[in-house]
């Protein structure tokens, strides 16, 4: 029989320990962009880039990752709840629009949100592997009146 010390149990009232993953985001879902609000109480971890495996593609209003590229994407690391992803795969319509898989980030990995290239079709890359950039630089410029 063991003493009452080598036993170790959790209080009754404890809650369990929640399971945080790492999701990479490089769109519409960083900071400013209009559907951060999606990933709910996310902590921001760091603004990262993926190794050089992937491009990203332009679909109007939001890109797209693509595997098997040679360019860095730029985007922004999370710590996000197990719990929530789910409400993040819907609202990122997976397994349709995208798959959640492993990205390979410069020095670590995390989750991510690919598209398969059928899916993507002929949609114009982006170069930079950078959203933000690129998007401002489509916003119609104001012009000068005189």
């Amino acid at each position: 029989m063991s003493s009452g010390s080598e036993l170790r149990t959790r209080p009754l009232d404890a809650k369990p320990a929640r399971t945080r993953m790492l999701l990479f985001v490089y769109g519409t879902l960083c900071r400013g962009e209009p559907n951060h609000r999606v990933l709910g109480k996310a902590r921001f971890v760091a603004h990262v880039r993926t190794a050089p495996f992937y491009d990203l593609v332009d679909l109007g209003h939001f890109p797209a990752l693509l595997e098997g590229g040679s360019t860095a994407v730029h985007g922004e690391l999370y710590e996000v709840d197990e719990s929530w992803v789910g409400h993040v795969d819907a609202f990122e319509d997976v397994p349709v629009l995208y798959d959640r898989k492993p990205v390979r980030l410069e020095g670590r990995a995390a989750i991510g949100y690919v598209m398969r290239p059928e899916v993507a079709g002929a949609a114009p890359r982006i170069a930079s592997g950078d959203w933000r950039r690129h998007a401002s630089r489509q916003q119609p410029q104001a012009f000068a009146t005189d």
